[in-house]
């Protein structure tokens, strides 16, 4: 544990260093977002604000991971070592690719066409397949982890439930994205608890992995801490969801992920819960507006309160989670 937490710390170290050029990169390409008109008036004042602040967070955790986690120095030879860390370092590459495409289509004054929802939910199923079939086929896993009652196998099953449980986690991580600091103390919530319980079962490359994205994120919220220098947008967001589901999945834990992101669930069901009220009354809506921090936000409460106030949501979900994992 303790080289999980010094990597946790020279994590947050690279990415406290590797922040502030990249904020000034952003802003001197003029990569700031253009702020939705269905966000509450308030954050008009955030136009133009530099995005794609999740570069310097997988910088970081890409640099760290393979000089502590995926090469070994052994008589003065580094050696490949852990190549199951390969798989949440893929899909970090691939959901931050797609991330920048959509990211593109969000900035002020710009030219470039975003992603559609159609193919932004195709290439995000293509890869939670792509995932599932890794992890049956590849790193042998098929099982489930249950509170008390132990481990059990569920066989080609596991394939539709790993699906589920990285497309799902993705696009609620997403969702969630929407106000300085929220996202990232969340996520690092989230990590830290997997953490936790992957040096719990001896899995220690993975808690070193773990708490490598928790120093990155208290790196990037240094920058993202409201009022925010610069936003992750769905170069970080969709990152941070996939590779969070596929940790759970490393874990066997998955089943603890609605506890452990608690907030994240809570914020894509408010979603889905409008969408679904709206279309079938006719036009009216069950929250003022949706997601769940805008609804929160408009409710009157202050951007620092609806953030401060779902942080303790996802420290008490960590916690439960954790103590669940104990239990099996």
């Amino acid at each position: 544990m303790i080289h999980a937490l010094l990597t946790g710390g020279a994590a947050f170290a690279l990415a406290l260093l590797l922040g502030r050029p990249t904020v000034r990169l952003l802003h001197e390409r003029k990569l700031g977002k253009a702020i939705s008109e269905w966000a509450p008036s308030t954050h008009s004042v955030k136009s133009g604000t530099p995005t794609m602040g999740g570069l310097f967070i997988w910088g970081t955790v890409a640099i760290i991971t393979l000089f502590t986690n995926i090469f070994e120095l052994r008589d003065g030879v580094l050696v490949f070592e852990r190549g199951s860390i390969a798989l949440p370092l893929v899909v970090i590459v691939t959901t931050a690719l797609i991330g920048i495409w959509d990211d593109m289509g969000t900035l002020v004054g710009g030219t470039y066409q975003g992603l559609s929802w159609r193919l932004k939910f195709g290439l995000i199923g293509t890869l939670s397949a792509a995932v599932a079939g890794t992890m049956f086929w590849v790193l042998d896993a098929q099982s489930i982890n249950i509170p008390w009652a132990g481990q059990h196998q569920l066989s080609y099953v596991y394939l539709l439930v790993a699906f589920i449980t990285v497309f799902s986690t993705t696009t609620a991580v997403a969702v969630t994205d929407g106000l300085d600091g929220l996202l990232g103390g969340l996520a690092a919530f989230a990590f830290a608890a997997y953490g936790v319980i992957a040096f719990m079962q001896g899995q220690e490359f993975l808690a070193v992995f773990c708490f490598t994205v928790v120093g990155a994120l208290l790196g990037f919220l240094w920058y993202n801490a409201h009022p925010a220098s610069v936003f992750m947008g769905d170069t970080g967001a969709l990152p941070l969801g996939a590779s969070l589901a596929t940790v759970a999945l490393m874990t066997g834990h998955w089943l603890l992920l609605p506890i452990i992101g608690v907030v994240f669930v809570a914020e894509a069901m408010s979603d889905v819960i409008q969408i679904a009220y709206f279309k079938t009354t006719g036009g009216r809506r069950l929250f003022r507006r949706a997601p769940l921090h805008n609804h929160l936000e408009l409710l009157g409460w202050s951007e620092p309160q609806v953030v401060m106030r779902l942080y303790l949501f996802g420290i008490a979900g960590a916690m439960v989670g954790v103590a669940l994992a104990i239990s099996v």
